[in-house]
């Protein structure tokens, strides 16, 4: 079994003790059949900082790491305090390509002049004229915003549409929109401590709609509990090194979930994400076996 350390990292790529050596895992959007890494970054509390000082340096080489290891999606949101303007300022002072990059946002407004002004203002913030994917944040006021976002991926101001959930609420509307409305992306709350979403995505599935799974980690308070105790020796076989390996192969083994998009403020931490996506899918079996570890602990 190969033995992988953070070192074997370079210019985007794996390079394994075994000789192995390749990118970072994707999968296909239905929609398109264009590929997107398995991990992204989301920017929820991590990114809502100044657009100058120390700070906002240490982000800038979280994001500089990202995009070394073959980073693409990157999900931020208004709700996200400053987070957009920090993402637009960081991404023209990095060294690394970031042609990768598949920049998605949200809308979230009770308001439909709010919503429509929050759509422009993010264009402006990213400092970009296209956007990959607009998401109606938590179904707030979804049938307008929706109704707006077609309009703007018909003019090709952005490329997809999708709705958000998040914390497991709203499953029930959830499911009645994608059994209604046509889709790109759905964005819900999935990890080992919270699979009650798994039905969604099988429906997505179906419908041919990419899935995101936020909070992969919980938040930080599934990671924070299970760094208590010792990984199960079995993991070891996997290839599995550490809890944030652990739960994010869970969730991207899924072969339903497109993308997780797991939030970091550290490069360390980036790394530790970052790994998940060039280590091969976990089967079906190990899969169970890891959630009901999880639901023992």
């Amino acid at each position: 079994m190969a033995c992988f350390s953070l070192a074997g990292f370079k210019s985007g790529k794996l390079f394994a003790q075994d000789g192995h050596a390749g990118g970072i895992r994707s999968k296909a959007i239905p929609a398109s059949g264009e590929r997107i890494p398995v991990i992204g970054m989301g920017t929820w509390l991590t990114f809502n900082v100044p657009t100058s000082g120390s700070v906002f340096r240490q982000r800038l080489k979280v994001l500089e790491r990202f995009f070394e290891l073959g980073g693409g999606m990157i999900d931020s949101s208004p709700m996200y305090g400053n987070a957009e303007a920090a993402i637009g300022a960081a991404l023209p002072e990095l060294k690394a390509d970031t042609k990768s990059l598949f920049a998605a946002t949200k809308v979230w407004s009770a308001s439909d002049d709010a919503g429509r002004g929050q759509f422009e203002n993010s264009f402006r913030l990213w400092g970009r004229e296209l956007i990959d994917l607009q998401q109606v944040h938590n179904l707030v006021n979804w049938q307008s915003h929706l109704k707006m976002l077609r309009e703007a991926k018909e003019e090709g101001r952005i490329r997809y549409v999708g709705v958000t959930t998040s914390h497991g609420r709203r499953h029930d509307e959830l499911k009645r929109i994608l059994q209604n409305e046509p889709l790109d992306f759905v964005q819900l709350t999935y990890n080992a401590g919270r699979p009650e979403a798994e039905p969604l995505i099988q429906l997505a599935a179906d419908k041919g709609v990419a899935v995101i799974a936020n909070r992969p980690l919980g938040g930080g308070g599934l990671i924070d509990r299970l760094q208590r105790k010792p990984l199960p020796s079995w993991a070891a076989d996997a290839g599995i090194h550490d809890w944030p390996d652990f739960l994010l192969r869970w969730i991207v083994s899924h072969p339903d979930v497109t993308c997780a998009i797991p939030a970091s403020s550290q490069v360390v931490h980036m790394e530790e994400n970052m790994r998940a996506g060039y280590r091969p899918a976990l089967d079906a079996k190990l899969r169970r076996r890891m959630r009901r570890y999880v639901e023992a602990v």
